[in-house]
């Protein structure tokens, strides 16, 4: 027990100064803004989904396209996706509608529909539950001045939008995920791409087959990352951090997105996802003070550790500008429930996404004998 409350010590230490790093990061300043394409899969009414999507819209940026893509006729989606379009006749939006398209990966199925409507040579793809600012466009573009980037990604800020489950999901993205991709990129570029964004060249996806070449990967966008570096592009972590707008309807839920985030980590970082409880050293101090029996050296790693704990936290929030967050006292919690997830994830290989049920196999690859099924 001492050595993990050490080793937790340590990780929180290297984590804490990944953040403080990343916050004195400046903003490169803007090139020539290139046209930019946003393709937005949509599926399902996400909470505030019409705010999230006009978001992209309103850019300072003199030219971008937005492609927006639902898959099935009666997605409830599809009415707030034509309010949006109405909303701007001015910009250049339009709609995909791929009814009934369907390959492995449904987000990637709707991605090459959308694709062949695309007119320029930056292509953006981001999550529908993603929310960004006017600068959005200006600051992500600029990482591409360098001839040598061929994709870029965003870090994204958990917003939680009420309720105990939703404030749980927003303290895991920004005090246990965002550090422990600061951690792992220190020093060196990312292998890899968020949903938050996936910015890339036309030319660089091209080069690995454009988004079928992602179809049989349940994590595309570590995929995508992870293809355009070994086509010997650069892919680049930007300071931009984008809003992920958390509405949790409860804890089985939220243990159903985190589960699944754990088992898709998990088959394409497998030695990463097996040390990644070393990011949870909170559980262990506690447990080693309570059998410790008052041990002065027990309540000293604890008060170490709390302290690190707070420290990322509060760090984060500067680093992410983020006024309202969840408040402290539920990080005890969290961090347990982390720990649950981790042990979880170590165990199954069936994930739920949209309505179906995906088996993926330990290359992090959809199975083809899994079972697509209406949930």
């Amino acid at each position: 027990m001492l050595i993990l409350c050490a080793c937790g010590i340590a990780y929180l230490t290297v984590a804490l100064f990944a953040v403080l790093r990343f916050e004195g990061r400046p903003v490169p300043p803007s090139g020539s803004a290139p046209g930019v394409t946003i393709l937005k899969p949509v599926h399902g009414p996400d909470a505030e989904l019409f705010e999230n999507l006009c978001s992209f819209c309103i850019q300072d940026y003199p030219r971008f396209q937005v492609v927006f893509g639902v898959q099935r006729h009666d997605d409830p989606a599809l009415g707030i996706v034509r309010r949006v379009i109405d909303r701007f006749p001015e910009l250049d939006l339009l709609l995909v509608l791929s009814d009934g398209a369907f390959f492995g990966n449904p987000k990637v199925a709707n991605l090459t529909a959308m694709m062949s409507r695309a007119k320029h040579d930056l292509i953006f793809v981001a999550d529908a539950d993603m929310r960004v600012g006017a600068d959005y466009l200006t600051s992500v573009a600029a990482e591409f001045c360098d001839e040598r980037v061929g994709a870029v990604t965003c870090l994204y800020a958990g917003v939680s939008r009420g309720g105990f489950a939703s404030d749980l999901a927003a303290l895991q993205l920004n005090d246990q995920f965002a550090p422990s991709v600061l951690v792992a990129t220190l020093g060196r570029d990312p292998q890899f791409c968020f949903g938050s964004t996936m910015a890339v060249r036309r030319e660089a996806l091209d080069a690995i087959g454009g988004f079928p070449a992602l179809a049989g990967h349940l994590a595309d966008d570590y995929m995508l990352g992870s293809m355009v570096q070994a086509r010997g592009y650069r892919v680049v972590l930007a300071r931009y951090v984008v809003s992920n707008l958390v509405s949790e309807p409860g804890l089985r839920a939220l243990a159903q997105h985190e589960l699944r985030w754990a088992r898709t980590i998990r088959s394409v970082r497998p030695l990463g996802y097996a040390f990644s409880f070393l990011s949870y050293p909170l559980p262990f101090a506690l447990a080693f003070a309570a059998v410790s029996r008052g041990s002065g050296i027990a309540w000293g790693i604890l008060a170490t550790i709390v302290a690190l704990r707070l420290a990322i936290h509060y760090a984060v929030r500067r680093a992410f500008c983020q006024p309202v967050v969840p408040p402290v006292w539920l990080i005890p919690f969290r961090d347990c429930l982390g720990l649950a997830v981790w042990a979880a994830g170590l165990f199954g290989n069936t994930v739920r996404w949209q309505q179906h049920a995906i088996a993926i196999d330990r290359d992090g690859r959809i199975s083809d004998s899994s079972e697509l099924r209406t949930q």
